[in-house]
């Protein structure tokens, strides 16, 4: 009876220690929490986060900001629970944000190009929206990855021209010319870099999915060539729900007068060069972060308003939104005998 009872205490004693590591191993799981609040209209580490050169720009006043979620990546069984009684934060399973078949290195690079991205479908979009049509179409180097062929030769913002001395204009140009040497070989890449054109010599390496196929190794995006340029300088964000604030942005400062009529006006939503706006994630927590921001009208993606109104309270204006043209209508009723026809949540 006596080695039955010590038998019972050493194996509760063994669960309870069991139980109490188990609280601080790692859960599938990830928070999702308020993030920065980024003014498109203003400085970014002192540099404008929208740059206009070769166009007259225009005052204005206001704020037309960008929202962000934030991401807690590794938690464990305490902290997963904390965070889900806050009502602030989203404790949602890891393979919703981190699709298990990617690493996070090809997930980064991904949320990098779809940034990248959106800051040349935004361009597109805003100055569409004006009836300014684009002179041309380029090869834009998105991201270097510390183990590309191209590193130290090419870097982000530059422009491929050419590849053996022949001219690229889409990435289906670019994958075609390099594609005409094997793994190992040498190609030319012309690119231009601000106001400077260069030629390097880069070594191709072999595609993971595909070792007979040729890569320089970069992540690219194709923009639209313009009389002037739009510049959008932002990091520590990546991918595509910036889209709709990166436009309203080039509209306002390339247009007279403002759209935000001296509000703190807040938003996100994808967009494509036609200007459709389309839905994101985290919605709540970006309205949450907006409100902190002191956000007095929110721009939701209609398909996002069902989740949005249950965060906004009563002092945040849910404005819903399906294209750039709807977005600006909006903003130009608020405030005036037109305002009851404004779309809302």
């Amino acid at each position: 009876m006596a080695r039955r009872k010590q038998t019972l205490v050493v194996a509760s004693a063994l669960a309870l220690t069991l139980g109490v590591v188990g609280l601080w191993l790692p859960v599938p799981f990830v928070t999702l929490a308020p993030g920065p609040v980024t003014d498109t209209l203003g400085d970014v580490q002192g540099v404008p986060l929208i740059e206009i050169d070769g166009r007259e720009t225009y005052p204005t006043d206001g704020r037309l900001a960008l929202t962000t979620v934030e991401e807690t990546p590794r938690l464990n069984l305490i902290e997963a629970l904390g965070d889900w009684l806050d009502g602030d934060d989203a404790v949602v399973p890891r393979e919703l944000v981190e699709p298990p078949e990617l690493s996070r290195e090809e997930i980064r690079q991904e949320n990098a190009r779809a940034m990248a991205d959106s800051q040349d479908q935004a361009t597109a979009a805003a100055l569409a929206e004006l009836g300014i049509e684009p002179t041309g179409t380029s090869v834009a180097v998105a991201e270097v990855p510390s183990s590309s062929p191209a590193k130290g030769k090419l870097e982000p913002g530059d422009l491929i021209t050419e590849v053996d001395g022949l001219a690229v204009t889409d990435q289906a140009q670019l994958r075609a010319e390099i594609g005409k040497v094997s793994p190992g070989d040498d190609v030319k890449v012309t690119y231009r870099r601000g106001e400077t054109t260069d030629t390097v010599v880069i070594t191709t390496g072999a595609a993971e999915d595909d070792p007979k196929r040729p890569i320089i190794g970069i992540i690219t995006t194709e923009k639209r060539t313009y009389p002037f340029t739009v510049r959008i300088s932002i990091s520590d964000v990546g991918g595509p729900s910036a889209g709709l604030m990166f436009a309203l942005g080039i509209v306002d400062l390339l247009t007279p007068g403002e759209l935000t009529g001296g509000r703190s006006i807040a938003g996100t939503g994808t967009i494509d060069s036609a200007g459709n706006v389309g839905p994101i994630g985290g919605i709540q927590q970006k309205v949450l972060g907006a409100r902190d921001w002191g956000a007095s009208v929110f721009l939701v993606p209609a398909a996002n308003c069902t989740d949005a109104r249950r965060m906004a309270g009563d002092d945040l204006t849910l404005i819903r939104v399906e294209t750039l043209s709807g977005a600006i209508d909006a903003l130009e009723k608020l405030g005036g005998p037109d305002a009851a026809s404004i779309p809302t949540c």
